[in-house]
């Protein structure tokens, strides 16, 4: 029997590089689609959101970004347990269409002053649809990646991380593209879309791929579970608690990263141009940095970089910021989002493959998927929203730093416990 499985998985598993091109493309595509509307909050609000205070309409605008967060707790549920149920393949296929659903209502959607009211409720129902569906990617991509290449699971599952750097990078370049190359008119008026338009141009190739992977041996051979999601919440809900802890940090910078364009521009007062070019190297260093990470994890073990990562986050992001507020020039800007950005790569590079670790086949993807969007959702989702509320509150404009610093702790208690579970030395 033990040979037939052998003989069965040596035939349906992919190559390495087929395999991670088909499940980090629909990765990619979720969070180009996330930057994209992170980094044109200003245009969009514009376009949708039009009221006379201009922070009122951006506070909008990051909230329709942050509302429809609240969503990817559902879709974790429903496309998760579907993948524990009925497949990894047939989850993604799915949450890469709604990706492209939601991506189509934005590019073709009217301006508030074309349509009216309709055009921002369709803005959020176009981001509930997205956020539905990225709420199942990362627990079936990831469960799918480590399945099928175990033996290098923390250098597979850093490649999920390392497209979301790409999609930074693309998001990135295209702002600093439309800024250079486009008047601020222009770009106001219909330039923020092209974007959108890109992203949307990537979905069908993502489809096309993902109908041509096989579901992993491991999971085909796998102990049936009648209700993931019940076997979740009666017996692995601490793992669900532990594996939130892990992401809280890692996705706080994210969103953070998100955010520079806005809060460069409108509480720094620097050119959108010195924005853009902080993100686009934010970019670069977290699409390079991030698979070495795990490739190099292989070798010394994940304890040293995720415990260095936040340790130098700790003892560094208040004087980085106290750095660009007191002086706030384009260069202290790009240290700033660089040294985050370095950080981010080292602890987020292990991450995924702990997470899967934590949980057993058949829960897998649901506990992946719930625990990650949690995360994502509480303290991802709304860090624009927070951050800005508490510049507003506060009167200081390193609240971010403070978030940040906040998340680290929480995270690195996550972490302690996490090994312990897992017997790591």
């Amino acid at each position: 029997m033990s040979a037939v499985i052998e003989r069965q998985a040596t035939a349906t598993v992919p190559s390495l590089y087929k395999t991670l091109f088909a499940t980090c493309i629909g990765n990619a595509l979720e969070w180009f689609d996330i930057a994209v509307y992170g980094f044109f909050a200003s245009y969009i609000a514009h376009a949708f959101f039009p009221v006379a205070d201009p922070s009122v309409s951006l506070l909008l605008t990051f909230g329709s970004f942050g509302v429809s967060f609240l969503i990817r707790p559902l879709g974790a549920i429903v496309l998760g347990a579907y993948a524990d149920r009925v497949g990894r393949k047939k989850a993604l296929l799915m949450s890469i269409s709604l990706m492209m659903l939601g991506g189509a209502i934005i590019v073709f959607m009217p301006a508030y002053s074309t349509i009216g009211l309709a055009a921002p409720v369709m803005i959020l129902l176009a981001r509930l649809i997205q956020g539905f569906s990225a709420g199942g990617e990362f627990g079936s991509s990831t469960a799918f990646l480590v399945e099928h290449f175990p033996q290098r699971r923390a250098f597979i599952a850093s490649w999920q991380f390392a497209t979301q750097g790409a999609s930074t990078l693309m998001a990135s370049a295209f702002g600093l593209g439309l800024t250079h190359y486009l008047t601020e008119a222009q770009t106001e008026a219909w330039g923020w879309r092209i974007p959108f338009a890109f992203g949307l141009l990537i979905g069908p190739v993502g489809l096309y791929i993902r109908r041509h992977v096989h579901e992993p041996a491991s999971f085909v051979a796998r102990e049936k579970v009648h209700s993931p999601l019940k076997h979740l919440v009666a017996r692995q809900k601490s793992l669900m608690l532990l594996a939130i802890g892990l992401m809280i940090i890692s996705t706080g910078i994210n969103y953070m990263l998100n955010y520079v364009p806005t809060y460069a521009t409108k509480t720094l007062h620097l050119p959108g141009s010195a924005a853009f070019s902080a993100t686009l190297l934010a970019g670069i260093i977290l699409t390079l940095v991030t698979p070495v990470m795990g490739l190099w994890s292989e070798k010394v073990g994940r304890k040293p970089l995720m415990w260095g990562s936040l340790i130098l986050l700790l003892l560094t992001i208040y004087p980085a910021f106290a750095l660009v507020v007191n002086h706030p020039t384009p260069g202290r800007l790009l240290i700033l989002v660089g040294w985050m950005a370095l950080l981010k790569s080292i602890y987020f590079s292990t991450v995924p493959s702990m997470m899967a670790d934590l949980f057993p086949i058949t829960t897998r993807a649901s506990g992946m998927a719930i625990s990650y969007n949690i995360a994502v959702t509480v303290f991802g989702g709304f860090a624009p929203l927070i951050c800005t509320l508490l510049i507003s509150a506060t009167g200081s404009s390193l609240a971010p730093g403070y978030y940040l610093m906040m998340l680290a702790l929480i995270s690195g208690v996550a972490l302690l416990k996490s090994q312990r579970r897992l017997q790591e030395p």
